[in-house]
């Protein structure tokens, strides 16, 4: 009886051994995301049933691997890469800059390296370099002032521009969710956030000619919405710029959305690519050209809308099995999730999402230090941004951005990006301060 009761003992200590550097890890926040992947392989094998092919086991693969580089990279002190951030960012922007060098082409734009015979998209975690910069110099020196801010923005623009090239304006976008959500984070004033994204929106407002449009030029026209919104954020503007005259404010203000406006027009002229374009357009009108650019958008909705409150059940999806949705196992897997499971299916894994963005929260609220939280902010801006953005286009929401739905859509780089970027808040979380019981 003392033998059993010793031995059990010895167990229970070799136990606590080698799970104490694990400790304080949030588990729940690691076996959501193991469970999408899980789920995304079967959704992929469904998608691919009738062709052969085997992105369904490498999904599972790349996904093992991720998750074994989580726990590996949450039992190390995310404190360390406050030393190493320099380095990081060099190390991306070094990265970004190859791809123009040795990178090949696909689908109009130049984003892969290969290596060893693998693909590797290095944006996907020029994302990651670009959280843990902004989370280093934002810990100390707050967003609350507009110098940081420039500073943060300026730190960003390398990287962001090095994207913009490639072309890979989705990666771009989500470079710009991720600096929005940090530096709100980081106590910036929300005006001064909303003046961020203003000429973005007068971009758009500008090239809308109701109810009419003063056209100077092909490159130069002022739409009335455009001059209403400039107005508005020069008033913006006059209220939180922390400037004392407040006329340079408003002044300012009016006139960067004027610019943003202009630039806009002179970049679908001149700087998108007619696939781009195409993909705009047929967000806004997707009638107008429903076997070219609109086609992936209207079988996406196809596919959901027929799956109906239960679906047709896995591997029976009609518009699944007969491969009538493009890209269906990347950009569209949650398209094969609502043909087969139903509203009910997607109504799951909408919840699963959020209660993951909702653990992402709890660790930045509860991290030892600034660094930390914001570390932890980051990758919440980055998840809840492709989240929105890629079932939005696929329920015809948002314009199709070639963006994945995290942990479900086939891609190494960006499957392993996310389980990097889960590793790290691990680490936060683990290395919080203990417990007092």
């Amino acid at each position: 009886m003392l033998l059993k009761r010793s031995r059990s003992s010895l167990l229970q200590i070799r136990w606590k051994y080698w799970f104490k550097p694990w400790q304080q890890m949030d588990w729940l926040l690691l076996s959501l995301p193991v469970g999408l992947t899980i789920f995304g392989g079967i959704m992929i094998r469904s998608t691919e049933l009738n062709q052969g092919l085997t992105d369904w086991w490498w999904h599972w693969l790349i996904g093992g691997i991720g998750c074994v580089i989580a726990l590996l990279l949450a039992r190390l002190r995310y404190e360390n890469l406050l030393q190493w951030h320099w380095i990081t960012y060099t190390l991306t922007n070094i990265s970004l800059t190859a791809v123009m060098i040795v990178g090949h082409s696909a689908k109009g734009a130049q984003r892969w390296v290969n290596i060893f015979g693998f693909n590797v998209q290095p944006s996907e975690f020029a994302k990651i370099g670009v959280i843990i910069t902004l989370a280093a110099l934002l810990h100390k020196r707050t967003a609350a002032n507009l110098d940081n801010v420039f500073r943060a923005l300026a730190i960003t623009a390398i990287p962001w521009g090095l994207v913009f090239i490639q072309p890979d304006l989705a990666t771009s976008l989500v470079f710009g969710a991720i600096v929005l959500g940090m530096l709100y984070w980081a106590n910036a004033n929300p005006g001064w956030l909303i003046l961020m994204i203003s000429p973005i929106i007068a971009a758009i407002l500008f090239s809308i000619s109701w109810p009419f449009t003063i056209a100077f030029s092909e490159d130069l026209k002022f739409g009335l919405l455009g001059l209403i919104w400039s107005v508005a954020m020069g008033i913006v503007g006059w209220r939180t710029l922390p400037w004392r005259r407040f006329y340079l404010s408003a002044i300012g203000a009016w006139g960067l959305n004027m610019f943003g406006g202009e630039l806009g027009l002179f970049a679908w002229n001149h700087v998108l690519k007619d696939y781009q374009k195409d993909r705009l357009t047929s967000f806004i009108n997707p009638n107008a050209d429903p076997l070219g650019a609109a086609y992936h958008q209207i079988q996406s909705r196809i596919a959901i809308g027929a799956g109906e409150w239960w679906g047709w059940g896995l591997f029976k999806g009609p518009m699944t099995q007969l491969n009538f949705v493009p890209e269906q196992h990347t950009d569209f897997i949650f398209s094969a999730v609502g043909e087969e499971f139903g509203f009910i299916g997607c109504l799951v894994v909408l919840a699963v999402f959020c209660l993951i963005c909702l653990r992402l929260l709890h660790v930045a609220q509860t991290a030892k230090d600034n660094f930390g939280s914001l570390l932890a902010i980051g990758v919440l801006s980055m998840i809840v941004f492709q989240m929105i953005v890629n079932i939005g286009m696929n329920v015809g929401l948002a314009p199709v951005a070639g963006i994945p739905l995290p942990w479900m859509s086939y891609g190494r780089s960006a499957m392993l990006k996310n389980f990097i970027a889960l590793g790290i808040v691990e680490s936060v979380a683990n290395f919080r301060q203990r417990q007092k019981y």
